[in-house]
């Protein structure tokens, strides 16, 4: 029987507008990727989609499948393939059984995730994880890290958490969310009201001395950088509100996990916008009853591109004696962790933790 890893894995990455296919083996993709429309208002038309898409991909492997592993979004019974009402696919109302329904038409296991979750997934084996930890061991830093924060922006805020290698679904598959988190910038509302594409746009009409909701984040990402007509300071601010919002909701969760965080999505071509503002969120301070205040954070949040940030943790580790002894251990006083920007790209991570993800539910 070939080891796992030499078996091959189909996959999806579903959207309101299109559906990305793909097939995986050895971590690599082995096919071209098949992009098709996704027609999320009409569930016959959007199942026949996903069966046509899959039959395509797999018409162009030299063996058969084992899995197919895909995002799709949520709410979702995740672990029985279900899925839920989608505000931004209006097909799915009611609980489609869309895992079973694809298990019975190609014959081999279906596991469907979201795409938040298969995201960090896919960074903590073959992307920010692993590039952090071999800098740190080129270095000779004797620290490594084992938990990750993966977060998209985008259509919505989505999230994903890996502790110690294992992803965290929850009782309920929504560990790990934070979409839901109370917003900081409007404290009666949900986070994703200010970290999403409509969040952009509202945020830009409200500051902007002219209204036009026609705009996509797109389009205020050009204004911003000067490349279309508008307004260039509201356009900057529409990211950095969110980028403010999304720190908040951060530091919520890295408290809990303490781990290395990576941003993906389509959002991210903002990032230089988005960026310092959720930097200093993360970096900001909370009042003591004592008119004194502390750190928001117990670890120093460093930014993996740049290079003082880095030279920062070279320059704080240390070497302690062992009492009675003339024995030396290696000793980091101070707390850190990185943050980052995905070097493989969102898409190309949801399909390698769909992959690794079916790998795991394989060996079970």
């Amino acid at each position: 029987m070939k080891p796992l890893e030499d078996r091959i894995v189909m996959t999806l990455d579903a959207g309101g507008t299109n559906f990305v296919f793909s097939a995986i083996q050895n971590y690599e993709v082995i096919t071209p990727v098949v992009t098709v429309p996704s027609f999320s208002e009409n569930l016959e038309k959007c199942l026949a989609q996903i069966v046509e898409g899959f039959k395509t991909i797999e018409g162009m492997l030299p063996n058969s499948p084992v899995a197919i592993s895909f995002a799709f979004p949520g709410p979702a019974d995740y672990t029985n393939g279900i899925i839920g009402d989608l505000p931004n696919m209006k097909a799915f109302k009611g609980g489609i059984p869309l895992g079973p329904y694809l298990e019975s038409i190609f014959g081999v296991p279906v596991y469907i995730n979201n795409d938040g979750n298969l995201f960090a997934y896919g960074e903590a084996l073959c992307g920010a994880l692993p590039i952090i930890n071999k800098r740190l061991r080129d270095a000779k830093v004797n620290k490594q890290y084992k938990n990750v924060i993966g977060l998209t922006f985008g259509t919505g805020f989505g999230s994903g958490v890996v502790i110690d290698g294992k992803l965290l679904t929850g009782d309920n598959d929504c560990g790990g969310d934070v979409w839901v988190f109370r917003n900081k910038l409007f404290p009666n509302k949900i986070v994703e009201e200010s970290v999403s594409a409509r969040a952009v746009i509202s945020e830009y009409n409200k500051m902007s001395t002219v209204k036009n909701f026609n705009l996509t984040p797109k389009d205020i990402y050009l204004i911003a950088e000067g490349e279309l007509d508008g307004d260039m300071e509201a356009a900057k601010m529409s990211f950095s509100k969110l980028g403010e919002a999304a720190g908040d909701a951060i530091a919520h969760l890295i408290t809990c996990i303490d781990g290395i965080i990576v941003l993906g999505g389509g959002l991210m071509k903002a990032y230089k916008y988005i960026f310092q503002s959720l930097l200093r969120e993360l970096d900001s301070s909370l009042e003591l009853n004592d008119n004194k205040s502390a750190p928001r954070l117990q670890m120093e949040v460093l930014d993996y591109e740049n290079t003082s940030d880095f030279d920062f943790l070279l320059k704080n580790q240390k070497k302690i004696i062992i009492p009675h002894s003339n024995k030396e251990i290696p000793y980091n006083p101070i707390k850190t962790t990185f943050i980052m920007k995905t070097k493989l790209g969102t898409s190309a991570s949801i399909s390698l933790g769909a992959y690794a993800y079916a790998l795991h539910m394989l060996k079970q």
